[in-house]
């Protein structure tokens, strides 16, 4: 097909084999289904609970056994042609005889579920409850009052779990053996979660279902279909309660995908990315994160997740599942591990065999443990792994794994030895190899003999406003506070001249330049061009481009990250695939890789050519909304698994754009609050993942954030977006602002952020030419990155 047709016509046309549809095939569906497998995390499993023998009579409990939640809401929810529930799966399981299945209590679950919808939702006839309220709460001001209202309209669709009588239970029980009882919990963009029964804690029904089960079944297992880390205690200090999986958000096939789990026909490997404590009050962000609508003060600093809980005195003990923790069917020996250092790379190998009686993979991870030194420095980080293949009972492999040596600098703000600089302290850095945090022994040491700076960058987006940060004993230290000082640099006007005929932009390449062909664009058109366009075809979010009479094309843009989401009245239905959270408990690049070139045939087929993925914000505290969309509470861990996802995507010729820049960890009143970070936590923690994202897999665009950083937003940010972006990590590609804030859009194209989404403001941008606060050339270089990227589009 000739370049740009999919965009300019639209076709219908597929690009499966045999002429047939790629949008949610049976393919793609597997896919999903075998992505979900791989991430779900098996946390509990006591007297060999699981998996579930042969014939074994079973029975479900819990709303969320018929109501599974396949995905968050917001621009992450995909509307799929199915969702498969638990009941779903087993009933698969049933067919095939490998359990039996008592299904009596299912119609309860299914009514309940079927009044509770209509009564939030409605009907044809009737105006559901949150139809009714939703408009009259955006119209209310923001504070307190909206926020609360706001948060229980969406509780709406949580359905509250129902009571489910004793004569029930006792019937499920003359009946089944084994019960198997779903929690569910969903959190959305826009909204953040709260530490209270019925979200981050279990409800009192969701306790009492718990006892009575527990009361008459001799074993249950619990499911946790959750958008991300929840309160576990109530179930993992159980002794009744044999079992616990975590599912996450599974998408279309996740029913499917634990029943192949709990039936032993997939053996378990994911390991989880973020950390499950005894209690929300002991995240060291409980106080900050909820402390104003205006402001986030990250005074945990570099202390995040595992980072803290590994390192400040007394915290571990307030660990229930650390991180990289997951358990199998089967057993893995790691033995025969070598590590040696090659200029200025080190590797690690190490043997794993299965000395179990079941298939099953592993995730070989390497931590490095730095010298305290003067900068302080966590207990323990990630710094490599890598999952094994599936190995049969006595089977091994041998796996390797390297990385620099400078990857363990430590970026010194203040100048404790030298200012803006990473820096190698002295002393030793200690190796470890294991499956978890926890579970590792130290292999190997690499001695560093005197502090050496590895790299001298500059002092960008400092603080002005966060008083103090936490170091590594636990206390706090003073930070100093810089004025709001915000500048912006000079772009070189564009030299080439114009040819003397207007020629269209499908003969960049072959016989005009693009230079030449920006320079006889009109101010005029080139203002049009950094401001969005309306949608085309079946896309709802937008284009970017467009000018026919030049020949450039509007480009749509898809979101994501769960899948390609088309609004429902498209009548298009697509694969949804498993949350960014379960993705990255699979710890397996290729599974990711397939996911997003399987999503990216999607989005070509319907003629798309951005999607708005990978989602690589930080799990700094468990109550976002939207971290179900995010990888973890690792920057190595996100910024691996977001290569992987761009990798796959862009193979395709699709482009991703990798979102939200930065430091966007918190959704209430996002486009307004101030996220207040120290440069070391911002490089180490809040920034590392796009990094390792932007030098490995070269995203052609990224998004910036709603949210301010540091007293600026992000897509005003020349410091950010020029400076680190792209004069320190050398990003080439298309910047693009999220969708539909209202910043100065002046500011914006001066600091290097390209495209104002979803509509621009060119009376704003041509007044500012008039008036000289904005140059042609200024104009000339995000229209040149623009139009870059459509060059790269096929």
């Amino acid at each position: 097909m000739k370049k740009y047709t999919r965009f300019k016509f639209q076709p219908c046309l597929p690009i499966g084999a045999d002429g047939r549809r790629v949008t949610a095939s049976a393919e793609h569906a597997l896919v999903s289904k075998q992505a979900a497998s791989e991430g779900m995390v098996l946390l509990k499993n006591e007297n060999g609970a699981l998996p579930l023998k042969k014939g074994e009579k079973i029975a479900l409990f819990g709303k969320c056994s018929v109501a599974v939640y396949e995905g968050g809401g917001g621009s992450g929810e995909i509307h799929a042609p199915y969702k498969k529930n638990i009941f779903d799966g087993f009933e698969e399981k049933a067919k095939e005889r490998k359990v039996r299945l008592y299904t009596g209590n299912k119609g309860f679950y299914e009514e309940h579920v079927r009044k509770e919808h209509l009564r939030v939702t409605g009907d044809s006839e009737h105006k559901g409850k949150y139809d009714d309220e939703y408009q009259a709460v955006q119209q209310m001001p923001m504070g307190d009052e909206r926020i609360n209202r706001n948060y229980e309209l969406y509780q709406l669709f949580q359905v509250a779990e129902p009571e489910l009588s004793a004569e029930d239970i006792n019937a499920a029980a003359s009946e089944a053996d084994t019960a198997i009882i779903t929690i569910g919990r969903i959190s959305s963009e826009g909204l953040d979660r709260r530490a209270i029964a019925g979200d981050y804690y279990l409800s009192n029904t969701e306790k009492k279902l718990i006892d009575d089960v527990c009361a008459k079944f001799e074993k249950v297992i619990v499911v946790l279909n959750i958008t991300g880390v929840t309160d576990v205690e109530y179930i993992a200090e159980n002794p009744k309660i044999s079992a616990i999986l975590v599912s996450w958000f599974g998408g279309m096939e996740g029913g499917s995908a634990v029943a192949d789990i709990l039936c032993g026909d997939v053996t378990p490997s994911g390991k989880l990315t973020d950390t499950f404590v005894k209690s929300y009050d002991f995240y060291p962000t409980k106080d900050t994160f909820e402390e104003s609508l205006d402001y986030m003060n990250y005074t945990d600093d570099i202390y995040v997740g595992y980072r803290y809980f590994e390192t400040i005195p007394g915290a571990k003990d307030n660990v229930r599942y650390p991180f990289g923790f997951g358990l199998s069917y089967t057993n893995f020996e790691i033995s025969n591990v070598l590590a040696g250092e090659e200029k200025g790379l080190i590797t690690v190998s190490a043997t794993v065999k299965n000395t179990g009686s079941y298939a099953g993979k592993e995730v070989v991870q390497v931590y490095f443990s730095a010298p305290q030194g003067k900068l302080g420095k966590p207990a323990k980080q990630l710094i490599g792994y890598k999952k094994t293949k599936l190995l049969n009972p006595e089977e091994f492999e041998t796996v390797a794994i390297s990385f620099k040596v400078n990857d363990m600098a430590s970026f010194d703000d203040l100048g404790k030895i030298e200012k803006s600089a990473y820096v190698l302290e002295k002393g030793d850095y200690e190796i470890y190899i294991g499956n978890s945090v926890r579970d590792c022994a130290k292999q190997y040491t690499y001695t560093v003999n005197e502090d050496t700076v590895t790299e001298k960058l500059s002092s960008l987006c400092p603080p002005c406003k966060l008083e103090k940060r936490m170091l590594a004993d636990g206390s706090f230290e003073a930070l100093p506070l810089k004025e709001e000082s915000f500048t912006f640099g000079v772009n070189t006007p564009n030299t080439a001249k114009a040819p003397e005929k207007e020629t269209s932009f499908e003969l960049v390449g072959d016989e005009i330049t693009l230079d030449e062909f920006i320079a006889q664009l009109t101010d005029e058109e080139l203002v049009d061009l950094v401001g969005g366009h309306p949608s085309t075809g079946v896309a709802d979010t937008g284009c970017f481009g467009a000018n026919e009479k030049r020949g450039i094309p509007a480009v749509p843009t898809a979101d994501g990250p769960a899948g390609l989401r088309l609004i429902p009245n498209r009548e298009v239905r697509t694969t949804a695939y498993p949350s960014g959270t379960l993705l990255a408990c699979t710890w397996n690049p290729e599974i990711i890789y397939k996911v997003g070139e399987c999503a990216a045939k999607e989005v070509k087929e319907n003629n798309i050519g951005v999607w708005l993925t990978p989602a690589l914000n930080i799990h700094t505290n468990p109550l976002c909304g939207r971290n179900f969309e995010y990888f973890s509470e690792d920057p190595f861990v996100a910024g691996k698994a977001a290569v992987a996802l761009t990798k796959g995507v862009q193979s395709q010729k699709i482009a991703v754009s990798a979102k939200h820049f930065a430091a966007n960890n918190k959704e209430v009143n996002r486009t307004a609050c101030d996220s207040r970070v120290s440069e070391r936590a911002l490089r180490e923690i809040y920034l590392k993942g796009f990094e390792i994202c932007v030098k490995e897999a070269d995203p052609w665009t990224i998004m910036t954030s709603y949210n301010l950083l540091n007293g600026c937003h992000t897509s005003e940010s020349y410091d950010l977006i020029t400076g680190i972006l792209r004069n320190e990590w050398g990003f080439n590609g298309m910047i693009t602002t999220d969708w539909g804030v209202k910043n100065d859009p002046v500011k914006e194209v001066k600091a290097g952020n390209d495209m104002k989404m979803h509509i621009g403001y060119p009376d704003e941008l041509k007044e500012a030419l008039t008036n000289g606060n904005l140059t042609r050339a200024d104009l000339e270089a995000c229209v040149k990155r623009i139009l870059e990227l459509f060059l790269k589009l096929d």
